[in-house]
């Protein structure tokens, strides 16, 4: 396990707040809504009873996911993104500073009454936790959420090995990931894929993943799901994430 975490920053704290409830950029859907309502979509077969948001940030998805279903479980790894969501919970509002030019900062007000799920949002109950070492009472889900986590874990075999025993039978798991593996985060030898192996093949990830899941799950769906993350006035990070959509046996 990593013993330190850039995600407990104050800057990354406001980047991740502004990512999640900010404008949106370039004519790209805001990510954490775009992802919520498409699994809502996907899930619309079986009962909306539970879900579990898992690398949550600051709990744009798990609000989002609260329209239609009546718990949901947003667990991160960072307490600070934790603790960002709890106050937007509590208090209806969140401020941040978002970066402008060298030092300028703007001063954002997040305000609940915006987005449209201020009487639904306290069906949202957050902690902090670990993907890769979940305790046991996180189980029993029509839907698992993972955005963008996977090829940020230590060892996300640990993950993907067990997740199923957490979801109900026809209940759905849903990743997403631009699969940006690199060994500041995951020692090349957890890879889910991006590598070459002893035989000389090339592995991609969601091959990687059906390896790993196919025991449990079916894969219903690929799609691709774009991001923009805001880093300055005029820097703009544009991501593609893959989505995958995966019914439990």
């Amino acid at each position: 396990m990593k013993e330190n975490n850039i995600y407990e920053t104050d800057a990354l704290v406001s980047q991740y707040c502004d990512f999640q409830y900010g404008d949106e950029h370039f004519g790209v859907m805001n990510f954490a809504k775009a992802c919520a309502q498409k699994a809502i979509g996907y899930t619309k077969s079986t009962q909306q009873k539970r879900a579990l948001d898992l690398g949550c940030a600051t709990g744009r998805a798990s609000f989002e996911l609260t329209q239609a279903f009546d718990h949901v479980d947003g667990v991160d790894y960072s307490q600070a993104f934790i603790d960002a969501a709890v106050e937007l919970q509590k208090t209806g509002r969140i401020r941040y500073a978002q970066n402008g030019e060298g030092e300028l900062t703007n001063q954002i007000l997040v305000d609940m009454t915006m987005f449209g799920f201020r009487d639904s949002c306290v069906k949202a109950v957050f902690s902090q936790g670990d993907a890769c070492d979940l305790a046991a009472e996180f189980k029993e889900y029509d839907l698992v959420m993972a955005t963008n986590l996977i090829d940020r874990l230590y060892e996300p075999q640990l993950f993907l090995n067990t997740i199923h025993e957490r979801i109900n039978a026809d209940g759905f798991l849903v990743l997403t990931s631009p699969y940006t593996w690199l060994e500041e985060y995951t020692q090349k030898k957890f890879w889910i894929g991006g590598y070459v192996d002893e035989n000389g093949c090339e592995v991609s990830t969601l091959e990687g993943l059906t390896k790993l899941l196919e025991a449990n799950f079916e894969l219903v769906a690929t799609e691709d799901v774009p991001f923009v993350i805001r880093e300055t006035a005029r820097k703009f990070q544009h991501t593609i994430s893959q989505m995958s959509v995966w019914k439990r046996k």
